[in-house]
């Protein structure tokens, strides 16, 4: 038995493989910065994004979400993969930048390692203003569920501030 013993712990201990590494958590809140390429306006197809090293969280928001009223009542939009909202969390082979985002000639690296499209999750959008004419808008984001292409749930989360960002009339 002692024999068989030995061989069987080094078998378990050499057999372990960490295999695909899956992302278990997700985490910006650390993240204060919301980038844009453009100016943002509410008359248009918003694309914002937070990025954490060699990580992206890509919110679209779509035209006339934003609102330039102030109200004591949330916007809310529905994330899904064919929108109207859509959430993308992207890992990368390196650091990115906003470069990657907003060149106008397509950067060749830091090049996607994965890309996962959120399947669902909420969007609530609350607008305030000092002078009626710059209204800021806190963005935060609720029950967001990312599923690889298996089928595998990766989180379900809430971002209690996914940030703050300003238009103007």
């Amino acid at each position: 038995m002692k024999k068989l013993l030995f061989p069987l712990t080094l078998l378990a201990f050499f057999s372990c493989d960490d295999g695909d590494l899956q992302i278990e958590t997700i985490d910006f809140d650390s993240i204060t910065t919301i980038n844009a390429c453009d100016t943002i306006k509410i008359d248009k197809e918003n694309v914002l994004f937070k990025i954490n090293d060699t990580e992206a969280l890509i919110l679209e928001l779509p035209v006339n979400l934003l609102v330039n009223e102030s109200s004591t009542d949330s916007t809310k939009s529905t994330i899904s993969s064919s929108g109207p909202s859509t959430l993308t969390y992207r890992t990368f082979s390196e650091k990115v930048s906003t470069d990657y985002f907003c060149s106008s000639i397509p950067i060749t690296t830091p090049t996607v390692t994965e890309e996962i499209v959120a399947k669902t999750g909420t969007v609530h959008i609350s607008t305030s203003t000092a002078d009626n004419i710059t209204f800021t808008h806190e963005i935060t984001l609720n029950g967001v569920t990312f599923e690889t292409s298996s089928n595998k749930r990766i989180t379900d989360l809430t971002i209690s501030s996914y940030g703050k960002i300003t238009t103007t009339n």
